[in-house]
């Protein structure tokens, strides 16, 4: 069963609750958690059973069902994963458990993302980007920038939810910051960028990585995740200067950079020009629902689109205030959620609802989000 956002806790209204925790929710059933899931049944046939039921049910209910919903048996649900910064300016990664409705910092982080500069003398006026992308229920750290403005990242760092652990990708033949990057269909593709220092060679490169998951954790294999493929470059280096998120739709990327768009199709590695209609409504952050579905939000007018191919233009969804100056987006399980100008409060919109019903999400005190991602839920380290 594929994770999804079916259940509505994701989207009620939630404080930091890191250190906090629902007193509501302590008032569980006082059970033995040697005694059996369901009566009359063994433990194994009840977990079947019990998956059928919406998780936060399940959470309210006992100890024991609460410890269910979080093992490796029970069909994970999505939860929503921000990059932000803090008062240190340091990066940090959070998760928000829509069950518990809890925040929690993912910790230990490799030591190289340490070197990531987030904030610089010579750019006071925006935050340096930080790349990264999911696939495959993985979150993928592909670019950043250190504090001599150089390339943070010697290879891209993949981290698994499930299991909470941290592993290496393929290098990129050369590390590089301000670059495009994209996933579709389980192929990461990096264009453009800058390395050490420019070059037109690294600014017109593309390079493409297979992910394959049932390997990721082969440490008996050197090439345990496949290697970093060199394909068509790109026409021109007007996509070196900027961090660009390329969104996978159908096989194909779709970026833009100012009054430009180009298509790339992975399958055929060939670039063509974006339909006029589609470059000419893209006016903010955007990303795809299942690699099927493009949505946008229009930051000037505040206003959330869909692409429809067949007449090739941008259709209103919802338009909110919130929406205005959005920065970032994610989108899954039937939920866009957009942070709002200045990196504090996320709009969650459920497009599956007629009319779309709108929530909003409070972000960790003093936390600024630089990157949104809806990943499968991480086990707690302790489930009560």
């Amino acid at each position: 069963m594929a994770p999804s956002f079916q259940d509505t806790s994701f989207i009620s209204r939630a404080t930091d609750t890191t250190t906090a925790s629902n007193p509501k929710r302590r008032k569980l059933i006082d059970d033995d958690h040697h005694q059996p899931l369901l009566p009359g049944l063994p433990d194994h046939l009840a977990e079947l059973c019990l998956n059928l039921v919406p998780p936060s049910t399940l959470y309210s209910v006992c100890r024991s069902w609460r410890r269910v919903i979080y093992s490796s048996t029970f069909p994970p649900f999505l939860s929503l994963y921000t990059l932000s910064t803090g008062h240190n300016s340091t990066l940090q990664l959070s998760s928000f458990d829509p069950i518990s409705s809890e925040w929690s910092l993912v910790t230990p982080s490799p030591p190289s993302l340490h070197r990531v500069c987030l904030h610089h003398p010579s750019f006071i006026a925006r935050n340096l980007p930080m790349q990264s992308l999911s696939v495959a229920g993985n979150l993928v750290f592909l670019a950043g920038t250190t504090v001599d403005l150089l390339p943070a990242l010697s290879h891209p760092l993949i981290f698994n939810p499930l299991s909470k652990t941290w592993s290496s990708a393929p290098p990129l033949s050369t590390p590089r910051r301000w670059c495009a990057a994209g996933v579709t269909r389980a192929a990461v593709v990096v264009a453009s960028g800058i390395g050490s220092q420019f070059s037109q060679t690294v600014a017109r490169s593309v390079d493409k990585w297979v992910f394959r998951e049932t390997n990721l954790f082969d440490e008996k294999s050197e090439d345990s995740n496949g290697v970093w493929k060199k394909m068509q470059s790109l026409k021109d280096v007007k996509f070196s200067r900027d961090a660009i998120d390329a969104v996978g739709c159908k096989g194909k990327l779709y970026m833009v950079n100012g009054k430009e768009g180009v298509v790339y199709d992975v399958n055929s590695d060939e670039w063509s020009a974006m339909p006029e209609g589609m470059v000419g409504g893209w006016r903010g952050p955007a990303a795809a629902m299942d690699e099927e579905t493009l949505y946008m939000v229009d930051e000037t007018k505040g206003v959330l689109r869909k692409y429809d191919d067949a007449m090739d233009m941008w259709v209103d969804v919802v338009k909110d205030e919130m929406l205005k100056g959005a920065e970032h987006i994610a989108v899954g399980g039937g939920r866009v959620c957009v942070v709002s100008g200045g990196g504090v409060g996320i709009l969650v919109v459920d497009v599956v609802a007629s009319p779309p019903e709108l929530r909003v999400l409070d972000t960790p005190v003093g936390q600024q989000v630089l990157g949104l991602h809806i990943l499968p839920r991480m086990c707690p380290a302790e489930v009560y």
